[in-house]
C-alpha cells in the first residue's frame, strides 16, 4: 500500500540546488506502487494535492531544464492517488467532482505547470465515454463497450493521453480506422501528434474515422501494442515535461469492447452534452494558466520579501528583537504599485474562471437533459474565461521577470530564480488560443443572442 509522499515545505526560493535526487526515467509499462482508495473527503485531497505541489514545486526548475520524459512526475501523481480521483456521482467508487478536479489541476500548476497540463488531459479524457452513446452510458451500467472510462481508469490506475477531436489544421485523412477481417473490431491507421502524456501514457484515446470520413469513433489503445510507435515532441519553448508527442499507429487491432462511443459527423445530430467535451478541456487547461500565474506571482513574492530585507531591529544592548520584522521590507512605493496591479490581475481572473467552473459542473450534473440555451452560456463563460486568464497569465509572467530583475539583481538575469519558466509556459500553453475568436463568440452571444457552434472541436 503506498501513501502519499511526504515532503518538505516549500521554500522561500526555490533554486536548482534545491533538487533531490529522483529515478532515473522508466519504459513504458513501469511498475507503480497501486495507491490505497481514497474517498472524496473535503480534508483528504486538498491535503493531498498540496504536499504533492510542495513536493514538485522543490526541484520543478531543474527538472525544467533537465527535460527529460515525465516518468518520475507521473510515479508521484499515482503516489498520490491524482488520477484516479475524478470519478462521476452515482458509481460504486466515489471520487471527487469536477470542481474538485480544477482546484487540483490550479494548484499543481503553480508548482509545475507541465504536471498540471498532463493531469487536465488526463480527467478530461477520463470522462470522454460519458458524453457517448445517451443516458445509459451516464447510469454508470455496463455497456457493449463495458464500463464508462472513468471507472475503468480508477480501478486500473491508468493514465491516459491522446484527444478525441481531429486538430483542426488536420488536412489528410488523419486517423482511420478500417474493419479487421475477422473477429469483429476495427484497424486503427494513421499519425497525430498529441499535446500531452503520449510518451508516459497507460492507455491512449483516440478519435478515428471509418474510411476517414463519417462519424468519429472514440476508441481506447494500449500503447504497448507492436503497431504503436511513439516520438517525443522536439525541445518545446515552455512546457517541456507535458509529455508531447506524435504517436503512429500501424494497423493496430482495437476490439469491440475497446470502442468508447461514437460522435455523429453532423453536427445537429450531436447532443448539446456530448459537446461539453472540448468545453471540460478548455476549462481545464485555464486553470493550467491560472496557476502558472499564482504561482509565478507566488514566487516572485517571496524573491522581493528577501530581495527588500534589511537588518532585522535590535534592542539597546544589540541583541535582534524577537518578531520584529525587517528594517525597509516591502516600503518601495513603485514596488508596492506593481504588485498591487498583479494581484488584482490574478483575482479578477481567478473570479471569471470559477464562474465558468461552477456553470460546467452544473451543466455536466444536467447530462443528457442539457439545452442548447444552457450549453451556449456555458460556452460563452469558458471562453471568457479563457480570454481573461490568458492575458492575465501572460501579463503577470512577463511583469515578474521585470520585478525579479529590479530585486534579485545579476542573479535574476543569470537565470537564477528560473522565472523565465512560468513565462515560457505561459507563452506556450496560451498561444493555440485565438483570442480574438473567442472575444467574436462572445460579443455575437452578447449583441446578437446567437449561439456558439454545437462544435466537438476545441
Amino acid at each position: 500500500m503506498s501513501t502519499p509522499r511526504k515532503s518538505p515545505k516549500r521554500p522561500a526560493i526555490r533554486t536548482a540546488s534545491a533538487a533531490a535526487d529522483r529515478p532515473a526515467d522508466r519504459p513504458v509499462g513501469r511498475t507503480v506502487d497501486r495507491p490505497v482508495d481514497r474517498t472524496a473527503d473535503d480534508e483528504i485531497w486538498p491535503r493531498v494535492t498540496r504536499e504533492l505541489a510542495d513536493d514538485l514545486a522543490v526541484d520543478a526548475l531543474a527538472r525544467d531544464r533537465a527535460g527529460k520524459a515525465p516518468f518520475d512526475e507521473v510515479a508521484r501523481l499515482q503516489e498520490a492517488g491524482l488520477p484516479a480521483l475524478l470519478t462521476a456521482p452515482g458509481t460504486t467508487r466515489r471520487g471527487a467532482d469536477w470542481r474538485a478536479a480544477c482546484a487540483v489541476v490550479r494548484e499543481i500548476s503553480a508548482a509545475d505547470s507541465s504536471v498540471g497540463e498532463l493531469l487536465a488531459h488526463h480527467y478530461a479524457l477520463s470522462w470522454s465515454s460519458r458524453f457517448l452513446d445517451g443516458p445509459a452510458r451516464d447510469a454508470g451500467a455496463p455497456l457493449a463497450s463495458g464500463l464508462p472510462l472513468d471507472v475503468r481508469t480508477a480501478e486500473e490506475h491508468w493514465l491516459l493521453a491522446g484527444g478525441v477531436e481531429p486538430p483542426r489544421n488536420e488536412t489528410g485523412p488523419g486517423l482511420t480506422l478500417s474493419p479487421a477481417d475477422s473477429g469483429g473490431g476495427w484497424i486503427l491507421d494513421g499519425s497525430r501528434t498529441f499535446a500531452s502524456a503520449v510518451t508516459v501514457a497507460d492507455r491512449l484515446v483516440v478519435g478515428a474515422r471509418p474510411g476517414g470520413s463519417g462519424d468519429l469513433f472514440v476508441v481506447l489503445v494500449d500503447p504497448s501494442e507492436p503497431g504503436v510507435f511513439t516520438d517525443a515532441g522536439a525541445e518545446r519553448v515552455g512546457q517541456r515535461l507535458a509529455g508531447a508527442g506524435t504517436v503512429t499507429f500501424d494497423r493496430v487491432p482495437v476490439p469491440p469492447e475497446d470502442v468508447l462511443g461514437v460522435l455523429p459527423h453532423d453536427e445537429h445530430a450531436v447532443a448539446p452534452y456530448s459537446t461539453l467535451a472540448p468545453l471540460a478541456l478548455r476549462l481545464l487547461l485555464v486553470h493550467v494558466g491560472l496557476g502558472i500565474a499564482e504561482g509565478a506571482l507566488a514566487e516572485a513574492r517571496d524573491i522581493s520579501r528577501a530581495g527588500q530585507a534589511g537588518p532585522a531591529p535590535t534592542d539597546r544592548t544589540g541583541a535582534p528583537t524577537d518578531g520584529a520584522p525587517p528594517v525597509g521590507a516591502g516600503d518601495d512605493p513603485y514596488l508596492l504599485l506593481a504588485y498591487g496591479e498583479l494581484a488584482t490581475a490574478a483575482h479578477a481572473a481567478a473570479a471569471v474562471v470559477e464562474r465558468a467552473t461552477d456553470a460546467l459542473a452544473h451543466g455536466l450534473l444536467g447530462a443528457w437533459s442539457l439545452g442548447v440555451e444552457e450549453r451556449a452560456d456555458i460556452a460563452v463563460l469558458v471562453a471568457a474565461a479563457e480570454t481573461v486568464a490568458g492575458r492575465a497569465a501572460v501579463h503577470i509572467t512577463t511583469r515578474i521577470l521585470e520585478l525579479v530583475d529590479g530585486t534579485a539583481g545579476a542573479d535574476a538575469r543569470s537565470g537564477g530564480p528560473g522565472f523565465d519558466r512560468f513565462w515560457r509556459n505561459a507563452r506556450a500553453l496560451t498561444a493555440p488560443t485565438q483570442a480574438a475568436h473567442r472575444l467574436r463568440d462572445i460579443g455575437d452571444h452578447y449583441l446578437n443572442g446567437t449561439h456558439p457552434r454545437l462544435t466537438l472541436l476545441a
